[in-house]
């Protein structure tokens, strides 16, 4: 079993998931801000830390940029928050977190996550020339490569400056909000349709939709079901 770190300021999300995880037969440490958290790590470096964004004194993605930066991020870590969008989702991901939780949080997706984040390999820290996180390819700002954890990208590039992460998705961020979003959440869906051998009840059951309304958002992003049907017969 592993040792799980759970960052919150709320006492009654702490409560909860420590319960929830001991019961599963791991070992919870408990941090209600950025300074315990940090002082916790470095005693007992635990497995995995569930980290949540906003906190009062430093917000959760500083915290993973800060451990990210330093060398410090030798554990997957997380996020959780109860006002997530997929830009803060986006942004977690830039700087090395495993996934992402909104809450409240659910048993199913909580134990689900955990399990996954610790089949996973710790990331190892980056060397002290290693590239920053996130590399732009131009200075004016146009196309900033963004990092998806776990998402093979789709022009099959391997990520050498990221040793945090194994693959990066480029996208254009020089653009409107609501077409940023939509390439991300294209990605996001042909990623776990090409996970799941184009099941629908799976990709439904992993993004947390109803499949009526997984039909619509794949039909209003422009993903094409034709393929990922070919992909699952052949």
């Amino acid at each position: 079993m592993a040792t799980i770190l759970v960052v919150d300021d709320e006492m009654g999300i702490r409560a909860l998931l420590s319960e929830i995880l001991t019961d599963e037969g791991h070992t919870i440490e408990l941090a209600e801000n950025a300074a315990q958290a940090r002082a916790v790590r470095e005693q007992i470096r635990p497995d995995l830390v569930l980290l949540d964004i906003w906190m009062p004194d430093v917000d959760g993605i500083s915290l993973l940029k800060e451990w990210s930066l330093s060398g410090q991020l030798t554990m997957p870590v997380v996020m959780m928050s109860g006002h997530g969008t997929i830009d803060t989702a986006v942004e977690a991901t830039k700087h090395g977190a495993m996934a992402f939780l909104e809450k409240p949080i659910t048993l199913q997706k909580l134990l689900r996550a955990v399990e996954e984040a610790l089949k996973k390999p710790a990331p190892r820290a980056p060397e002290p020339t290693a590239m920053p996180l996130l590399r732009p390819r131009s200075f004016d700002g146009h196309g900033v490569v963004v990092p998806i954890n776990g998402i093979e990208p789709a022009n099959g590039i391997e990520s050498r400056a990221l040793p945090l992460l194994q693959h990066e998705q480029s996208f254009e961020l020089d653009r409107p909000l609501r077409e940023a979003r939509d390439a991300f959440e294209k990605a996001y869906f042909e990623f776990h349709l090409a996970r799941e051998n184009g099941s629908m009840t799976r990709v439904a059951e992993k993004t947390g939709l109803e499949r009526t309304h997984l039909y619509r958002k794949l039909k209003q992003l422009g993903v094409d079901l034709t393929r990922n049907k070919k992909a699952s017969l052949a």
